[in-house]
């Protein structure tokens, strides 16, 4: 497809493809590592983000709700005052990366034959490199959104998110004043199925994040006596329960219309009358959606014991628990039922599930935004099986998509570069997703 360039309101100036490529590798080299437990400072990549809005002539806000956590908000007002605002968010921060595992420097942000390579090239400082991009070459053209675009650049995103989207929703509520609808990562991204086929999923919904502290309790003893109250007996009892769980079906409206339209691009007669036989049809494509049809509950960390012979008292695990959009009550009372009258359990952390109509003219917007740059592609919804910030400024009434436009080689396994060794992106790949964001954003 040719490039689309020029200085009028139409096609996006060949600036903001340099800048977008040069904006991710200098985020990347910005190391923003969240290790957890507040272990991390966004602060150096976010007066980097405000920098550049400020040489456009954006003025940004940096927030902080603990030293060297900073977020940054900035608003572009649209031509239409009684239009409801577009939130356009992105995080910072970082999973951390084991440079010893890594074929290049996780934190280099190099660029070799075409891509660029680091921790976060698609988590997610890609998409802030485009926020960014296009920003400004809106700056540089004169052009204006119809509606008020609000950009937010958060901290704290790969954590708890208390020192950023959860701290904007809670204490700044009135930057987002007007926000009806917002946008971030993970969609619209090319899926190759194997076949030729090229899908588009864009998410309109999220799993509800359930993290799961369990507590076995005993009697403590010597390890060579019999006790039949050992507190790591009950837990390992509870936990295999859990593991070994076979969840129901539960198709939430969002999943149900991802497999329709997967189904009448496969020309699938079945419908959603089977939808295990369904999923089986589908081939590769059934992963955009097998993880979202049900509930899960993952045992992924204990904590028992201090030496061999002696039986502790007291043990703990962890289970990352999701729960799908109206299933939450289910979640708890199976986990009730799971856990036994010897093992307690409570949320370590919980975050909402998330539902967005795909009959809306926004998800309209953003399908034929990518149809535009990708004709022989299929855009679909889907509910992503994990969570991002919509979920924290759900909190102020704003509906969340997931729609970080890519258009990826045959055999790019995205999806396995979210929190991988390395990670990357192509270089047209960034291309792609500026024109399509550009696209987007302006006719939003």
């Amino acid at each position: 497809m040719a490039e689309q360039s020029g200085s009028g309101s139409e096609g996006t100036d060949a600036r903001a493809l340099d800048e977008v490529v040069r904006f991710t590798s200098d985020l990347i080299r910005i190391d923003t590592t969240n290790r957890g437990g507040g272990d991390c400072r966004e602060r150096p990549a976010a007066e980097y983000a405000a920098e550049r809005l400020a040489e456009a002539g954006i003025e940004p806000t940096l927030l902080e709700r603990t030293e060297g956590r900073t977020n940054v908000v900035a608003r572009i007002e649209g031509t239409d005052p009684s239009a409801d605002a577009l939130l356009v968010h992105g995080h910072l921060d970082v999973v951390p990366a084991e440079a010893a595992d890594w074929s290049v420097d996780p934190f280099s942000g190099e660029i070799r034959d075409g891509v660029v390579w680091g921790r976060g090239a698609v988590d997610m400082k890609n998409m802030d490199a485009m926020i960014l991009a296009v920003a400004r070459d809106w700056a540089r053209r004169g052009v204006r959104p119809r509606r008020d675009i609000v950009i937010a650049f958060t901290a704290d995103e790969e954590a708890s998110a208390e020192d950023g989207s959860g701290f904007l929703a809670d204490r700044h509520a009135a930057l987002f004043e007007g926000c009806t609808e917002g946008i971030s990562e993970s969609g619209a991204f090319t899926f190759h199925d194997g076949s030729g086929r090229e899908i588009y999923p864009i998410a309109a919904g999220e799993r509800g994040t359930g993290w799961l502290k369990l507590t076995a309790r005993g009697r403590a003893g010597h390890g060579s006596k019999v006790n039949r109250e050992n507190a790591v007996t009950r837990l390992a009892a509870a936990i295999t329960r859990i593991g070994e769980h076979k969840w129901p079906l539960r198709l939430t409206p969002t999943v149900g219309a991802a497999l329709t339209e997967l189904a009448a691009l496969y020309g699938i007669d079945t419908g959603l009358r089977d939808v295990d036989v369904l999923l089986d049809k589908l081939g590769p494509a059934a992963t955009l959606v097998e993880a979202t049809v049900r509930n899960s509950s993952n045992p992924t960390m204990l904590d028992a014991g201090y030496k061999v012979n002696v039986i502790p008292g007291q043990a703990v695990a962890y289970v990352d628990g999701r729960f799908l959009y109206g299933w939450e009550d289910e979640f708890r009372a199976t986990l009730d039922r799971l856990t036994g009258p010897d093992v307690d359990w409570e949320f370590a952390h919980r975050e909402v599930a998330l539902q967005a109509p795909v009959d809306s003219p926004t998800f309209a917007g953003m399908r034929a935004a990518v149809e535009e740059f990708a004709p022989e592609g299929h855009v679909v919804p889907y509910c992503m099986s994990g969570g991002t910030d919509a979920k924290q400024f759900s909190r102020l009434g704003i509906t969340g998509y997931g729609f970080a436009p890519l258009k990826l080689p045959e055999g790019f396994d995205y999806q396995a570069l979210f929190h991988g060794v390395d990670e990357r992106v192509p270089v047209e790949a960034l291309h792609f997703g500026v024109r399509v964001l550009d696209r987007f954003l302006r006719t939003a």
